[in-house]
């Protein structure tokens, strides 16, 4: 077992940022969003830890993490917790084989014309494994407040 080391350039931030501003590229499965508010309403607590959307810095189009995004939009948080990513890093990948590039998904987020699920698994170096680990590893756990009005 080892860490995940990185180039942390590529982290440009981790904040909440209002849900309006996020842009979706891909199309959900219905009954894994579901799942996942259903998951989310069964804490009794008043707060839910949740790991981070990942987005694109300069576009804010989700890079991972469409279902968290909308179970927490539909929830209704005004502001979801987000990292940033330096998307044009040539340390991340659209998946394993880039069927699809990185500009064809900001074009696909911007204009609306979503990909079918899944249709990406972004992928970044990792320097201390020497191989491409899932992007989700760069994700930040975040504690959000149970009120939905955040």
């Amino acid at each position: 077992m080892h860490s995940i080391e990185f180039d942390k350039s590529i982290i440009k931030g981790v904040k909440l940022i209002n849900v309006e501003t996020i842009i979706t590229h891909e199309e959900i499965i219905e009954q894994k969003a579901d799942k996942l508010i259903k998951y989310i309403e069964s804490f009794n607590y008043d707060d839910i830890i949740i790991s981070s959307i990942l987005c694109c810095s300069k576009s804010f189009v989700i890079i991972d993490g469409h279902h968290r995004y909308f179970a927490l939009k539909k929830l209704g948080y005004k502001q979801i917790p987000v990292t940033l990513l330096d998307y044009d890093s040539d340390q991340i990948k659209t998946d394993y084989e880039e069927k699809i590039t990185k500009k064809q998904i900001v074009e696909y987020g911007v204009t609306g014309k979503l990909l079918t699920p899944k249709s990406t698994r972004h992928v970044f170096y990792s320097s201390s494994s020497k191989n491409w680990e899932p992007i989700i590893l760069l994700s930040s756990l975040f504690k959000l407040k149970g009120s939905k009005n955040l």
